[in-house]
């Protein structure tokens, strides 16, 4: 059985688990804006989680293409209010940074799981899940940055990129002594790929399962489904369930989305339906 452990919950895989995206943004790709004041975004918490969210990942800072960077304690204020309230709410909290600080703060207010998307790269950020010994951990593999990634992303072998990458990353944290269940991996669709790259994930996605870590995938509402769909941001419900349910198939144990409700929904029926080993 895998177990995700972290802060203060050790969390079961063995059937799989929907995180909440919770955006404290005024300019996310899809949400910006809808919960940036912190009376919303608490609310969207609570609203998540009775949805069945078995996660919560709070995000103060865009990370879509060409998106602005904030300093740290601009990031923390988007964050501070939302993460104490949300700590009250009886699921795992997660906080998408990519900076030191409002990691290292996060982490003494309580946050459970840091949701790295340079995954740790930054100086002092390793040093600061150490200095926790028992938070989750998720490593994610991006080209490049957010105000170029999208640019020309190009790669000889796209997934074997991605796994050489998220294996050192992963074997860097252990050579720390940072425990191999506390870590999860996620190959960073739309982050730095064109859609082709992001299919080709998506098709060989085992070959980043052999790395023996969970998976997290995030399809939700992305620019591939829209891609091969033709539908704007807002009409992708449709394409975004069905990604989740395909990475589930191909072995992904945590799904991050918008639209939490109907992922559940999806996945309760895939689940009655006999296809979880």
């Amino acid at each position: 059985m895998a177990i995700w452990q972290t802060t203060r919950f050790r969390i079961d895989l063995s059937t799989p688990q929907v995180m909440g995206i919770v955006n404290l943004t005024p300019d996310s790709f899809s949400d910006g804006g809808r919960h940036a004041e912190t009376a919303a975004g608490i609310a969207h918490c609570e609203r998540l989680v009775k949805d069945g969210a078995h996660i919560l990942d709070l995000g103060g800072e865009s990370t879509r293409p060409g998106a602005r960077t904030l300093e740290p304690l601009e990031e923390w204020a988007r964050i501070e209010g939302v993460l104490k309230a949300a700590l009250t709410l009886g699921v795992p909290v997660s906080i998408d940074t990519c900076k030191t600080e409002v990691m290292q703060r996060a982490l003494d207010a309580g946050a459970d799981i840091v949701n790295d998307i340079r995954a740790l790269l930054a100086p002092g950020a390793e040093a600061a899940v150490t200095r926790h010994p028992q938070c989750g951990i998720c490593l994610m593999h991006m080209q490049g940055d957010p105000a170029t990634m999208q640019q020309r992303p190009s790669y000889p072998d796209v997934v074997s990129e991605v796994t050489s990458f998220l294996q050192a990353r992963a074997q860097a944290l252990l050579d720390q002594g940072v425990a191999h269940d506390r870590i999860t991996l996620d190959p960073g669709i739309g982050f730095g790929k064109s859609p082709e790259h992001n299919l080709t994930l998506m098709r060989e996605q085992e070959r980043v399962l052999a790395l023996g870590w969970p998976l997290l995938l995030g399809w939700s509402r992305k620019s591939t489904l829209g891609h091969l769909t033709g539908r704007d941001v807002g009409d992708r419900l449709a394409a975004s369930l069905a990604a989740a349910l395909a990475s589930v198939q191909k072995g992904a144990r945590i799904v991050r989305v918008h639209d939490v409700a109907q992922t559940v929904d999806v996945l309760k029926v895939w689940q009655a339906a006999g296809f979880l080993d």
